[in-house]
C-alpha cells in the first residue's frame, strides 16, 4: 500500500479517488465542448480548464465533508443518492459565492447545470460499481495469518468489519481454531499444510500475528517464503498500517527502539514551534468576535468565572493549567475529579453547544503561544488520571515526549474517552502519532478537525 501523508492507503481507494476527480473534470469538459463547439472550445480551453479544475476541486471536498469518502461501512443507494445530493448542494452555495467574488471563473448557468445533472448521474452510477467492487472483494491481497491468539483475532476482526479492507485473510497457521473465524477461514497446523496454496497464488502474503514469538516463530519456513517471493510482515506492523494506530497491549521496548520513527529533529521542533505561534495567532484574531459573544452567553447562563482552568501534564511531565471557557456549572467538580459522561448532568445548556462544536477548547490556543502546548498533538490529562494510566498501561507516559496539542490524531480518530479502556485506545493512536510525526501529518489532522468541527462530531 503506499504511504500518502504518513498514512498507508490501499491503491484500490486511490484509484477510486482520482477517477472520481477526473470524471468530474471530463464531465464539465465534455458538455462545454458539447454546448460550444469544437471551434469555440478550444479557443476558450485555458478557461474552460480553470473552471473545471474549480469544479472538481470544490464538489470533491464537499465529498470528503459528508464521509461519502469513508467506505468501511456499506451505504445504501438511496441513502448514497441523498448524501451526495447534499454535497453537491453545499459544493453549488460554495460556487455560488466564488462566482459573485470571482465572476471570471463563472462557468455559463445551461453548462453548469447540464454537467450537474449528468454529473450526478454519472457520480452515482461511479459509486455503485465501485460498491460492487468491494463487496465481491475484488482487487484484494490474500493472506495468511500465523497465529491464533489475540493480535491475530484483531487483524481478522478489523478485515472482517471493513467493507474497503484492502486485504482477505484465506488462512490461519496454528495450533488452535482461531478466537475470532466469523468466515470459517481453514485452520493449519504447519506450513507444509498451505503449500498447496502458495503455489497456486491464493497467498500473497504471510502475516507473522503470534501473541508470544519467543521461541515459536517459524524462522527458516519464513525465510524461504521471503525468498521465492511472498511478502512477510510482522503482525504489530501490519496491524498499524491497517488501522492507523499502534497496538499498544503487544508491542514492546525493541520494537519501539528498532522501528522507524519515534524521533523528531530540532530542525522538525523549531518549524514546528514557529508554526504553533503563527497559526495561533492568525487563529485568536479570527475567532475573537465568537471568542467575545460565548464569553457574554456564558456569565448570562450561570454564576462563575467565564474561563476553567485545570491543571494538565504537559511536555517532560511538567504540570501547567489548561485554559477553556466554561462549559459545566459552578464547582461541578466539588466532590473530586471524575471523567465526562455522555449526557453529563453537570455540562449546561450552552456548554453542551461549545463543546459540540469545540468552540469551549479556542482558548488553549492562549497556552499555545505560551508553548505549554501545540496546535497537534496528544491531547493533554489531568495529574490524577496520569499516574493511575501509567501503572495500568503499557507505554502510557511515553506520550508525555512531546507538547499536548489542542487537536491530535487520537482526538478525530477516536471518540472523547471516559474510562481507562478509552485511555488505552486513544493511546495507540497517540503513539501511532509520535511514531510518524511530520508537518503533512499534522495537516491531515487540521483538516479532519474543520470537518470534525463543521459536523460537531465527538464532542461531550
Amino acid at each position: 500500500m503506499p504511504y500518502v501523508f504518513n498514512k498507508y492507503y490501499p491503491w484500490r481507494n486511490l484509484v477510486f479517488f482520482f477517477g472520481e476527480g477526473i470524471l468530474i473534470f471530463c464531465t464539465f469538459i465534455l458538455v462545454n465542448w458539447l454546448f460550444k463547439g469544437s471551434a469555440i472550445f478550444l479557443l476558450d480551453i485555458q478557461e474552460c480548464l480553470q473552471q473545471t479544475l474549480l469544479v472538481t476541486i470544490t464538489f470533491q471536498l464537499c465529498l470528503y465533508f459528508f464521509d461519502l469518502y469513508e467506505l468501511r461501512k456499506n451505504i445504501p443507494l438511496p441513502e448514497m443518492a441523498i448524501r451526495i445530493t447534499q454535497a453537491f448542494g453545499v459544493g453549488c452555495i460554495l460556487l455560488g459565492i466564488i462566482y459573485y467574488i470571482l465572476p471570471v471563473v463563472t462557468i455559463p448557468t445551461m453548462i453548469f447545470w447540464s454537467g450537474y445533472f449528468i454529473l450526478y448521474l454519472a457520480v452515482l452510477l461511479w459509486r455503485s460499481l465501485y460498491v460492487k467492487i468491494l463487496q465481491k472483494e475484488l482487487f484484494v491481497q490474500s493472506i495468511a495469518i500465523v497465529g491464533t491468539g489475540v493480535l491475530a483475532e484483531a487483524i481478522t476482526r478489523e478485515l472482517a468489519e471493513r467493507l474497503d479492507a484492502p486485504y482477505k485473510v484465506n488462512a490461519f497457521i496454528g495450533e488452535r481454531e482461531p478466537q475470532y473465524n466469523p468466515n470459517r477461514i481453514p485452520v493449519f497446523r504447519n506450513f507444509r499444510d498451505i503449500d498447496h496454496l502458495l503455489s497456486q497464488h491464493k497467498i500473497d502474503r504471510i502475516v507473522v500475528a503470534l501473541d508470544d514469538r519467543r521461541g515459536t516463530t517459524p524462522i527458516q519456513e519464513l525465510l524461504n517464503y521471503k525468498l521465492h517471493g511472498i511478502a512477510i510482515e510482522g503482525g504489530v506492523t501490519f496491524y498499524e498500517n491497517l488501522t492507523a494506530k499502534v497496538m499498544a497491549e503487544r508491542v514492546d521496548p525493541s520494537w519501539i527502539i528498532f522501528s522507524d520513527g519515534f524521533s523528531v529533529t530540532k530542525v522538525q521542533q523549531f518549524g514546528k514551534r514557529i508554526l504553533d505561534i503563527i497559526a495561533s495567532i492568525i487563529l485568536l484574531t479570527l475567532s475573537l468576535p465568537v471568542m467575545l459573544i460565548t464569553a457574554i452567553i456564558i456569565i448570562f447562563e450561570s454564576p462563575g468565572p467565564v474561563f476553567y482552568r485545570q491543571e494538565r501534564v504537559g511536555m517532560s511531565r511538567r504540570s501547567f493549567e489548561v485554559i477553556k471557557f466554561r462549559s459545566m456549572v459552578h464547582d461541578a467538580e466539588k466532590d473530586g475529579a471524575v471523567w465526562a459522561t455522555t449526557n453529563d448532568s453537570r455540562v449546561t445548556r450552552f456548554g453542551l453547544f461549545i463543546r459540540k462544536v469545540r468552540i469551549d477548547e479556542l482558548p488553549q490556543l492562549f497556552n499555545v503561544l505560551k508553548g505549554e502546548m501545540s496546535l497537534v498533538g496528544p491531547r493533554p490529562e489531568r495529574p490524577i488520571f496520569v499516574e493511575k494510566l501509567k501503572e495500568s498501561i503499557p507505554f502510557y507516559d511515553i506520550r508525555h515526549e512531546v507538547r499536548p496539542g489542542v487537536t491530535g490524531w487520537a482526538q478525530i480518530c477516536y471518540p472523547y474517552g471516559a474510562s481507562e479502556e478509552d485511555a488505552l485506545r486513544k493511546l495507540e493512536y497517540d503513539l501511532y502519532y509520535l511514531k510518524h510525526m511530520s508537518f503533512a501529518l499534522d495537516i491531515v489532522v487540521i483538516f479532519r478537525t474543520i470537518k470534525t468541527v463543521l459536523f460537531a462530531k465527538g464532542g461531550r
